[in-house]
């Protein structure tokens, strides 16, 4: 195989949510309802070392004593507690390779190595290793194992799950430690989802519906950062394309969903389609964060004013109010001085049709390709 995935050049934004969690102040961290044992939880806060937001941390152990004494059954305790303890046995796991593009695949876990949806997985996976992407699977058999055998051990996360059936680990991921075992779905669904930089759906059950809709649904919604959602089927097949059909006939000619969320996910069933959807997207995009009632989206090249000035003129609908902008940092970022050499574009955004908003960063990344683009002084 050729070199591992290596850190992107420019850090990684990992807050998912794209800055909607709110900060917390000491002076709203809650109270256990004594305000002795207060005090004693804010001290022991602040003394421990390594602690970047005492605050927040104080306010978890506060969490912690109130739900201890709360109107809580014993399953409801242990349930808070082992769901905590994987989340951040999950985050521990991630952290050394927080700087990796990462991307989540899923699938049906009874998809045999020798049909041609497994074999289109480990096309793929092996395609976006050699892209820079890592590979996050829920380390089960078929289209999972797939995405292991094509990324590589060294380049793959695995997220298993506790079930009476597909409890083992497949072998190209078993032993190793980047393999995390979950209780819960829905903390083994927020890792799939928080530290991936694109998810991809191969054929799949229930469950595979499920990620992929959940997806689909923290990106509608504004609770998760934009990224590439792709739905990929073997050369030929159809099962992404009746499923595209049931959207679009059902969902958005009954008007429940917007034809602008048709623009966050792509269907396709030809590798190197899918693999330039998600290259694409990241090459000159690089994230975004909210400050305030603003959006400030981040670009790892500077557009030209020509080009902010289409954006203007084709985008007028997602801006709240006056225009869109190029600048460098606010000073609300100096949180992450990482990031803090790149463009930015920043306006007021109104916060909904985020299908218009993917459109938007394609414009953005499209005028890189029509050579709209100007180095970073």
């Amino acid at each position: 195989m050729s070199q591992h995935v290596q850190p992107t050049k420019v850090p990684q934004e990992r807050d998912f949510t794209g800055g909607m969690v709110p900060g917390i102040s000491c002076a709203y961290v809650g109270s256990t309802g004594e305000k002795d044992l207060d005090d004693r939880i804010m001290a022991l806060a602040r003394e421990l070392h390594s602690v970047p937001d005492p605050c927040l941390l104080a306010e978890m152990m506060i969490s912690a004593v109130r739900i201890s004494r709360g109107a809580v059954t014993e399953s409801d305790f242990k349930l808070m507690n082992r769901a905590l303890k994987e989340m951040r046995e999950a985050n521990e796991v991630f952290h050394p390779y927080r700087n990796c593009r990462k991307v989540s695949v899923f699938g049906s876990a009874r998809t045999k190595p020798d049909e041609p949806e497994y074999q289109t997985a480990v096309k793929f996976s092996h395609r976006m290793r050699e892209e820079g992407f890592m590979t996050i699977t829920g380390a089960g058999p078929g289209i999972m194992a797939a995405g292991n055998e094509g990324a590589g051990r060294e380049d793959s996360f695995g997220l298993n799950i506790a079930l009476p059936f597909e409890a083992t680990a497949n072998e190209f991921i078993a032993g190793d430690p980047k393999l995390i075992q979950f209780n819960y779905f829905f903390t083994r669904k927020l890792s799939f989802v928080k530290e991936a930089d694109a998810t991809v759906g191969l054929p799949g059950g229930f469950g595979t519906m499920d990620e992929v809709f959940e997806a689909l649904t923290l990106i509608q919604t504004g609770k998760a950062a934009i990224y590439p959602v792709v739905l990929l089927d073997a050369p030929g097949g159809k099962y992404w394309k009746f499923w595209n059909q049931f959207i679009t006939e059902h969902l958005q000619r009954l008007g429940m969903i917007s034809e602008h969320d048709l623009s966050l996910f792509k269907v396709t069933d030809d590798v190197e389609e899918a693999v330039a959807d998600i290259r694409d997207f990241y090459r000159i995009f690089h994230s975004y964060r909210y400050v305030g009632d603003k959006i400030v989206l981040r670009t790892m090249s500077a557009l030209t004013d020509e080009a902010v000035a289409k954006l203007n003129e084709n985008f007028a609908d997602i801006v709240k109010a006056g225009v869109i902008t190029q600048r460098a940092a606010l000073e609300e970022e100096e949180d992450e001085p990482e990031l803090s050499s790149l463009s930015r574009l920043v306006f007021r955004h109104r916060r909904q049709a985020f299908g218009r908003l993917r459109e938007f960063i394609d414009a953005v990344n499209a005028s890189e390709l029509a050579g709209e683009i100007r180095a970073v002084s």
